[in-house]
């Protein structure tokens, strides 16, 4: 079959991807960033699509020749370039009606459990108006409805619970008591596999979610074990530090970054995930992995624990440098002329070396400031480590001596320029 997935490259969707890729079927990926799934998965074919902006006629060409879609995009909340109605919703229903002009019958939804158009939260209710849309339509559809989703890469909340749990001393938790059942990527992917086969079912939703009723708490020590870390206690915190820290998240999203600590995904852990557990039994005639079960079909390596030690680093290391870079920038334009000396001392006129120390300021202002957005980030660190390069080039051209120089002014730049190198490795989120 030629069949088209939606969010392809997502924490699914790349499952679901690589699941019917192997079962021989020809896939289409499609999304809004698809170069790097490109490399990841070269034997997939790779458009470049919005859901949250296509209209029905976008989809005409994508469509051409295709026998099933599935729709595994989603979103969290708004914000960051990401619309809830646009990509749960109005995406959806222009994909169907573009799916019944091209006579595409087959459309599998996934969804999530607890989605209802009648739901206070966002995330939940226009999954659940999708829902509702999806099964008012003349199509062969299937909507699977994944609980908290494990595989074996980690993104937004599993990042978030592996990071959780490799905590050093400790595993911090809010809401550790929340009922969280948790589902493997590949279950889902099976699910798939046979929502799409040509004797699959039709015109049924289903929970897809382990029959055991974890806790959160449960699952971050279980995560802990099977990265082979030492024991520690699960400290449970307050919900006000819970709400604090949510509302940070979502100040952030201004700046361009999706945590997955935002009110949403607390809201969610507050209320807990629960599935009805023999659904996957009774429409696919299979039963989802148990979180011991999941575990142990994918021992973790050392880049697991690596990932895990590493996961709130990459903020803090973030925020070290633009702070740093900012407060450079800052005291250079105070004491312009003090910077200034240094050079004219080597032998550069004064106007020559004022305009070296201003330009300096302004460029590590603005690569401090920079490094804050995270649409550039990423050429922040970049401009960071080149900026440390040229200033150490032009030190040891002009001003050699302060190589010795008993505070290390110059040699205390490299750590901060090889701390840009490692935070730059540490910005991919997929």
């Amino acid at each position: 079959m030629r069949i088209l997935i939606l969010g392809a490259y997502g924490l699914i969707g790349s499952v679901i991807t690589a699941r019917l890729l192997a079962d021989g079927h020809e896939v289409i990926g499609a999304g809004r960033h698809v170069t790097d799934a490109a490399r990841r998965q070269p034997a997939a074919t790779w458009i470049r699509a919005d859901l949250s902006t296509f209209r029905a006629a976008d989809w005409a060409g994508p469509l051409q020749g295709v026998d099933a879609i599935i729709n595994a995009a989603g979103a969290l909340q708004d914000g960051a370039g990401d619309s809830l109605a646009g990509v749960h919703l109005t995406g959806v229903l222009a994909l169907t009606e573009a799916a019944r002009a091209a006579g595409i019958r087959r459309f599998v939804q996934i969804s999530a459990v607890g989605a209802d158009p009648n739901s206070s939260l966002p995330f939940l209710r226009t999954k659940g108006e999708a829902e509702a849309a999806l099964k008012a339509m003349d199509l062969d559809w299937v909507i699977l409805r994944p609980a908290f989703v494990l595989a074996q890469q980690a993104f937004g909340g599993s990042a978030l619970l592996r990071g959780l749990a490799a905590f050093p001393g400790l595993i911090p938790a809010v809401h550790a008591r929340s009922i969280v059942q948790v589902v493997s990527a590949e279950d889902v992917a099976e699910a798939v596999a046979r929502a799409v086969s040509p004797d699959g079912p039709s015109r049924v939703s289903c929970d897809l979610a382990a029959a055991e009723e974890t806790t959160l708490g449960e699952i971050l020590v279980a995560l802990r074990g099977w990265m082979g870390l030492a024991r520690a206690p699960l400290v449970s915190l307050p919900g006000g530090i819970g709400h604090l820290g949510a509302l940070a998240a979502d100040a952030l999203t201004l700046l361009g970054w999706r945590s997955p600590l935002r009110s949403t995904a607390l809201s969610q852990l507050a209320s807990g995930v629960r599935g009805r557990a023999n659904a996957c039994a009774d429409v696919f005639g299979f039963t989802p992995w148990s979180l011991s079960e999941t575990l142990a079909a994918r021992p973790a390596g050392v880049q697991d624990r690596r990932f895990a030690r590493l996961y709130f680093a990459g903020p803090a290391a973030l925020s070290i440098l633009a702070l740093f870079w900012i407060v450079s920038g800052a005291v250079g334009f105070m004491r312009i002329d003090a910077a200034a000396g240094i050079l004219t001392q080597a032998g550069l006129p004064e106007s020559l070396a004022t305009g070296f120390v201003v330009a300096g300021g302004a460029a590590d202002l603005l690569l401090g400031m920079a490094a804050l957005h995270r649409r550039t980030a990423r050429w922040a660190m970049k401009g960071m480590i080149a900026v440390t390069a040229a200033y150490l080039a032009g030190a040891t051209l002009w001003r050699p001596d302060l190589w010795a120089d008993p505070l290390g002014v110059l040699v205390k730049t490299i750590p901060a320029a090889l701390l840009a190198w490692i935070t730059l490795a540490l910005l991919d989120d997929r």
